[in-house]
């Protein structure tokens, strides 16, 4: 004879309620991990959307892994996918940017300063030309492009999170009835993460920096309007330029 221990469940309604309160636990947990990463989408959607939202993911996008912090880069494709939010197109995006405020949290340090305070090799600056030079920003750091007000539709809600008021969102539904979007750096600053919108040509020149490509490269992206100097001045007051660096074999710019 079996055990009773041993034996398989018979489906009766102890097992049935175990299995309800196991997926409730899970939802709980779902919606209170995503939240975490994702505070902005959750007020866009509202709570009991939000919640529902989560559960589904959960079922689809399973952790992989114990630390359930790093679970939800998925959500971003998987928002796009579901029918009945279709009507919030810029909803995908938010989730991009959310998701790269809340991983670069976790991104390596960047390099200490040197004595004088400076970025490591700021002075290469003065003495390199810029084919043969690498401006680093902090690890991590991640250009987001959308055809959305992302970066508004944030910034409005983390406002209004600091205040416990609504947020003001004129300004954003003018920017989304004109077709106008956005892109920035997602970035950190000691331990602080920070979303910055950037100008095209910024966007520019801070892409060509992320993809590794030298300093003249750089510039080159930018245009001939793109203020280096002003730039240079802004990173080193927000911590965004952490070293420079020189390259062994200056980089042949394109025609």
């Amino acid at each position: 004879m079996v055990a009773g221990w041993l034996r398989a469940p018979t489906g009766g309604p102890s097992v049935a309620r175990g299995l309800a309160a196991y997926r409730a636990h899970a939802a709980a947990v779902a919606e209170k991990a995503l939240a975490a990463a994702y505070p902005t989408v959750q007020q866009l959607l509202g709570h009991e959307s939000f919640a529902l939202l989560a559960r589904d993911f959960w079922r689809h996008h399973p952790p992989e892994a114990g630390d359930l912090a790093l679970w939800g880069e998925a959500l971003a494709g998987f928002i796009a996918q579901v029918p009945t939010l279709a009507e919030e197109p810029y909803l995908p995006d938010v989730a991009r940017l959310e998701w790269a405020l809340h991983s670069v949290q976790a991104a390596p340090d960047a390099p200490p300063p040197d004595a004088t305070g400076a970025p490591p090799g700021l002075a290469l600056l003065a003495s390199h030309e810029p084919a043969a030079l690498q401006l680093q920003l902090p690890p991590g750091s991640v250009l987001l492009l959308s055809p959305w007000p992302v970066f508004s539709i944030w910034r409005a809600h983390q406002d209004a999170a600091g205040t416990g008021g609504a947020p003001e969102l004129g300004p954003v539904r003018e920017a989304m009835s004109a077709g106008l979007g956005e892109q920035g750096l997602v970035t950190r600053s000691g331990w602080a993460p920070r979303a910055l919108p950037l100008r095209d040509d910024e966007a520019l020149f801070v892409g060509a920096l992320l993809a590794g490509h030298s300093l003249a490269w750089a510039l080159q992206a930018a245009g001939t309007d793109f203020n280096f100097e002003a730039w240079l001045i802004a990173a080193l007051q927000h911590g965004l330029l952490v070293a420079v660096l020189p390259l062994t074999h200056p980089e042949t710019l394109s025609a």
